[in-house]
């Protein structure tokens, strides 16, 4: 190849687009020309960004789509300065300039946006996928570790109305040094606030855990180890909780006696 064709190749090696001996010749050629390396990085800055901004899920027909209207558009001669063109024998002199015409830089830019914004939603989908199964796996996590405490051979319980009107229920196996609170009725907590659950650590409150409720009987593992705590209490606090309550216990349970 000419000098001055390979002048034209900077957008189709910016996506990746040449192979055999074009891209050994290329990359040759790369090695000393300034101009060549610095429109291939720009080029492969725009693919980029273009790739991240790109936020739909592309038509499974639009890569093959833009593929083939790229092999029907005939790429202008290259316009190299005066001096290139005598280096290179091509005939009467040409205008200064070296850009391929806008249009086909344009396509190939385009090809590897689709490429890329295929390749951003398949690391989505494999991310949310990740996500699910995590979630899933921490769900089954928190059940087994439910029937663990309720199904310990020390377990005993302890149940109370709250101011609310609902029930609630505590189990804890001193073997584990686990407890867990059941609720029935739980009404949902005003917006911007959650029930924190406390462990009573003769008087002194410890956070235990938050906890969610949607009106339906719910039940939680409460957080860390019983430890000394003889009872347990629930508040209604601020999104994220408390470091110690701010509101008066909807329920305060004596630990049962094992």
């Amino acid at each position: 190849m000419t000098r001055a064709d390979l002048h034209t190749l900077t957008g189709a090696y910016a996506v990746n687009a040449l192979s055999g001996r074009e891209l050994t010749d290329f990359e040759r050629h790369l090695a000393v020309c300034d101009a060549c390396r610095q429109e291939v990085r720009e080029l492969r800055e725009t693919a980029a960004k273009l790739a991240v901004a790109t936020s739909l899920t592309p038509p499974p027909t639009m890569k093959d789509d833009v593929l083939r209207r790229i092999a029907t558009v005939r790429q202008e001669p290259p316009r190299v300065a005066a001096r290139e063109a005598r280096e290179s024998h091509a005939g009467p002199r040409r205008r200064t300039g070296r850009r391929a015409t806008n249009f086909a830089l344009a396509a190939c830019v385009a090809a590897a946006a689709v490429c890329g914004g295929a390749a951003v939603w398949q690391y989505r989908q494999a991310s949310d996928a990740r996500d699910t199964a995590r979630r899933s796996e921490q769900r089954v996590a928190r059940a087994e570790e439910l029937t663990q405490v309720l199904a310990a051979p020390d377990a005993h319980s302890r149940s109370g109305r709250m101011t609310d009107g609902s029930t609630g229920t505590v189990v804890v196996s001193r073997g584990l040094n686990k407890a867990v609170f059941l609720a029935s009725g739980l009404p949902e907590p005003p917006a911007g606030r959650i029930y924190q659950l406390w462990f009573s650590d003769g008087g002194t409150m410890r956070p235990a855990g938050l906890m969610d409720s949607s009106g339906r009987s719910t039940a939680a593992v409460m957080s860390g180890a019983v430890g000394k705590a003889s009872a347990m209490g629930v508040t209604v606090e601020p999104a994220g909780g408390s470091k110690a309550p701010t509101s008066d216990p909807l329920v305060l349970l004596t630990f049962p006696s094992a």
